[in-house]
């Protein structure tokens, strides 16, 4: 929560000249209302059914830039359904978290004393997006156009329209616009 990771999503995907793509949107649509109302009506453990639902449709239907909600790699499937693919964990700290999410934010793991919960959940997760990420880039302090460009780098990704046909364009090589995961 609050790393970015729809705004510089969307700035890779551009940069790449491929598709972005959402879950959190993925999952608003398919309920049809905002995941905070999902959490009040249903319950986290309906949202994380929809999320663990969306990711995978997501995972298996879309070949460009993904990002995904922050509690998604909570589920095990959804980890299995990552490994190999070149994910991003774009980690942030509590102070810069904060700036972005802001207090009075609609995130409903957020609702009582937010800094503490981030740092609860951020324990809690850290290590499983370590697990499934391909590569980590820290966030801090960066624009979005800065952390998108190093997402490049550490990929060894290339922007659209320079594509050599020495080196593939994924780092999985199969030449194809699988651009990368943000988690």
């Amino acid at each position: 929560m609050g790393v970015g990771k729809s705004t510089v999503g969307a700035l890779l995907a551009e940069r790449l000249g491929t598709e972005y793509r959402d879950t959190d949107t993925d999952i608003e649509r398919m309920a049809g209302r905002p995941i905070p109302e999902i959490f009040i009506d249903e319950g986290e453990a309906h949202f994380r059914e929809l999320e663990r639902q969306a990711v995978h449709a997501a995972v298996v239907e879309h070949s460009g830039v993904l990002a995904l909600g922050g509690g998604a790699v909570m589920d095990s499937g959804t980890r299995k359904l990552l490994a190999g693919l070149p994910v991003v964990f774009l980690d942030v700290g509590v102070t810069d978290a904060m700036k972005r999410v802001g207090l009075n934010a609609p995130r409903p793991l957020l609702a009582v004393n937010p800094r503490q919960r981030w740092r609860e959940l951020m324990e809690e997760r850290r290590p499983l997006y370590t697990e499934v990420a391909r590569v980590v880039v820290e966030t801090d302090e960066r624009t979005p156009e800065d952390v998108s460009d190093a997402i490049v780098d550490a990929l060894d990704l290339q922007a659209a329209g320079t594509a050599s046909a020495d080196r593939p364009s994924t780092p999985d090589g199969d030449g194809g616009p699988r651009a990368g995961r943000t988690s």
